[in-house]
């Protein structure tokens, strides 16, 4: 079971990810787009090296799928994962916020998880990735969510502050680990909803690990936005790292 852990903030100057999280180590990466989905395509990010690679599906935040997703792709595919950016907006990209409400409140839900289920297909069937987990930023978080209470057999899911369902008969359906990053100061999903996902979980005996950054607000791992905050984004990318180390490739 899984433990809510506060972790403290600091102050640093602000550095783009791609900059900060590349360490010099890992995979040399290919990468370009793809069709997977119904005419839909994606960002596929790989090692070059020849072998079996697990897979991710990156969604990306309410945005769509930018450069900074992209980016992100690449940065974890050097780590040993084929990872396929999805994109839920069939090729728009947002450039204001009332453009990504729109965006947002236009989603047809049911093509949505259909579109991500279609990626973990395309991951297995087409780069024969042993197992598959799912990764999302705010929107992209909430549909994280929604793809672990779907039918789809991921083996693991990773959270960072998106939507969260508390029902703990829905969450009974979860059966691969559940890895949430929050901000404490997040007004959209509060601290006091995600301790009572967090409960729900324990309840139902899904294995979690849930994570709490006091200070800071939603979408802190965002470069681009006010409420960056570098060092609780390093920290996370490292946890998540490990996570899905721990869970995609552990016994593979």
């Amino acid at each position: 079971m899984g433990s809510v852990l506060t972790m403290q903030s600091s102050e640093k100057p602000v550095v783009k990810n791609s900059e900060m999280l590349a360490d010099g180590l890992g995979h040399v990466v290919s990468s370009g787009e793809v069709e997977y989905f119904d005419g839909t395509s994606g960002f596929l990010a790989e090692p070059e090296a020849e072998g079996v690679y697990p897979g991710v599906i990156m969604i990306h935040e309410w945005w769509g799928l930018n450069d900074g997703i992209k980016d992100t792709a690449v940065q974890l595919a050097s780590k040993g994962y084929v990872v396929l950016a999805v994109d839920l907006y069939d090729g728009k990209v947002a450039a204001t916020p009332q453009e990504a409400r729109n965006l947002t409140s236009s989603l047809d839900k049911e093509r949505a998880v259909a579109n991500m289920r279609a990626a973990a297909s395309y991951l297995r069937s087409e780069h024969g990735a042993p197992k598959v987990a799912s990764l999302g930023w705010c929107f992209g978080g909430g549909q994280s969510m929604q793809l672990a209470l779907s039918d789809e057999e991921v083996d693991a899911t990773v959270i960072y502050y998106g939507s969260l369902v508390t029902d703990e008969e829905a969450l009974s359906s979860i059966e691969q680990p559940v890895l949430g990053i929050f901000g404490g100061n997040d007004t959209s999903i509060p601290v006091s909803t995600v301790m009572e996902f967090d409960s729900a979980l324990d309840s139902v005996g899904v294995e979690n690990e849930i994570y709490i950054y006091d200070g800071v607000g939603h979408a802190f791992a965002n470069p681009s936005g006010m409420n960056y905050a570098p060092d609780e984004t390093r920290d996370a990318w490292l946890k998540t790292v490990a996570f899905l180390e721990r869970h995609l490739k552990s016994g593979a």
